[in-house]
Formats: C-alpha cells, sequence, structure tokens
C-alpha cells in the first residue's frame, strides 16, 4: 500500500496579507480538514460581532485586546487563547494596545469559503 501525501512548508511572515476590512488584514493556509488564519488588527479596527458554523480557537501572539464571546468579555495578552464553539456570537476588539494584535485563528472544519477568498486575492496580486 502506497500512501500519497502532501506537506505544505510555509513561513506566514513572508506570506502576503489580504485587508479585510478598516484595521484588519491577514494570511491564511490550509489543510484537508483546518484552516489557519494569521491576522494583524490595529487599534480602532471595525468590529464586527459574527456567528459561523466552525469552531474557532484564537491565540494572541502580540499585542492587548478584547475578544467578546456570547456576550462575555475576555482580556487578552500575549500568550492568551480562547476556543469559541460553533454558532456563538463573538469578535475580536483592539482599543488600547501598545503594538498591532497579532493573533491565529484555527477553524475547523477547513474554510473553504476563505481559502477561495484568498486564493482570489493572490491571483490578483499577480
Amino acid at each position: 500500500m502506497v500512501i500519497i501525501m502532501e506537506v505544505k512548508v510555509g513561513n506566514w511572515k513572508e506570506a502576503k496579507m489580504q485587508d479585510m476590512r478598516a484595521g484588519i488584514r491577514r494570511t491564511l493556509f490550509t489543510g484537508e480538514r483546518a484552516t489557519v488564519q494569521m491576522s494583524e488588527v490595529q487599534n480602532g479596527h471595525e468590529v464586527t460581532p459574527h456567528t459561523h458554523e466552525y469552531e474557532q480557537i484564537a491565540v494572541v501572539l502580540q499585542g492587548e485586546c478584547d475578544f467578546h464571546v456570547a456576550g462575555k468579555v475576555y482580556p487578552m495578552k500575549p500568550g492568551s487563547y480562547v476556543v469559541i464553539p460553533p454558532n456563538v456570537e463573538h469578535n475580536i476588539h483592539v482599543y488600547n494596545s501598545p503594538v498591532p494584535v497579532i493573533n491565529m485563528d484555527v477553524w475547523a472544519p477547513r474554510r473553504d469559503d476563505f481559502v477561495g477568498q484568498y486564493e482570489k486575492f493572490l491571483k490578483e496580486q499577480g
């Protein structure tokens, strides 16, 4: 039996960043079953509470912010994480961070919608 697998390797710091909305840009990479997004979020960014069908794990790597999940506020600093269940309203809020927030979001299952948006962005960049 031969098992064929694809091993993806890269450096997110060298990837092109896509502007998402005012004050937020991202890059992402994906496997077969999960998607990872690296975001840079500025003070005063556009705050957009939302829900989705994906489980989301958010890890703050730099800066300070609040995550609002199901009506509760969770203060975050480097090293903090929050696990957001599917279909629960949430958002990030960066308002007084000494540096831009860098956070890593992991979604399961794979976010084909985000993958398609990012691939389109890369094609447009040439």
